[in-house]
């Protein structure tokens, strides 16, 4: 059963507000992955935890201050976005189901997975480091 929309709009809205593009169904992940195929892109599989609000998403949004950053960044939600999730866990099959977790795409192949333990525990300064060492891999 999915997460009520206005309990997740504001977890939602952190992101799309900060210029993160809403993949919401499959087509939507399929299409941001084309339009990007020859560039960089990362898509933020978001969720309710409170490692996903005192971590993930700000580390986030710290990290895409930067000037080495993907092109494009769109995210899906865990516990909502069903078929979108689906999806893109299915690009990376030995990737565990993890929430949050970020998938990075070069040139329409995947280059990263960054899991949730890397969230866990973790401060929004840390997370961001750590995705500026990731986009290292992309072009």
């Amino acid at each position: 059963m999915p997460y009520p929309e206005e309990m997740i709009a504001p977890m939602r809205a952190e992101l799309s507000d900060n210029g993160v593009e809403e993949l919401r169904t499959e087509q939507d992940v399929k299409n941001f992955l084309e339009r990007n195929k020859d560039k960089s892109a990362m898509v933020v599989l978001n969720s309710v935890c409170g490692c996903a609000a005192g971590a993930a998403r700000p580390g986030i949004l710290l990290s895409l201050q930067g000037d080495k950053k993907p092109a494009a960044v769109g995210t899906v939600f865990a516990g909502n976005d069903v078929d979108a999730v689906n999806y893109l866990r299915s690009l990376v099959p030995q990737a565990p189901p993890s929430s949050p977790s970020v998938f990075m795409f070069n040139k329409g192949e995947p280059v990263a997975y960054v899991p949730r333990h890397v969230f866990e525990g973790g401060h929004p300064e840390s997370v961001a480091e750590h995705l500026q060492g990731a986009y290292a891999k992309l072009s």
